[in-house]
């Protein structure tokens, strides 16, 4: 079940859909980054001041941020407890290590 994390000005829907950060229900991050952390945060800060974290090319404020966490905590609590999703966490991470490494 989808959470909904924010509407942008242009009317796409941030939620939590899964394990997945989506926006209007397309993948954007599997995990949030501190801003702080992050290689552009100087243009991230200009651009969105108030931002704190970043999933994938989503600027989120701390409020937003902590629903993410929460509802990202909430949907691996139901994964661990269903055999069928753990086995689709696993494929899912396959397919990652073979993006990452360039094998698609």
């Amino acid at each position: 079940m989808p959470t909904l994390i924010r509407t942008t000005t242009e009317g796409r829907r941030i939620e939590v859909i899964g394990l997945a950060i989506c926006l209007d229900g397309k993948l954007e991050a599997y995990e949030l980054m501190p801003v702080i952390d992050h290689p552009n945060r100087i243009a991230i800060q200009k651009a969105v001041p108030d931002a704190t974290h970043m999933a994938g090319r989503l600027a989120l404020t701390a409020e937003e941020a902590e629903a993410v966490r929460v509802a990202l905590e909430n949907a691996e609590t139901q994964v661990l407890a269903d055999p069928g999703a753990i086995n689709e966490r696993f494929r899912l991470a396959q397919q990652r290590r073979a993006r990452a490494e360039g094998i698609e």
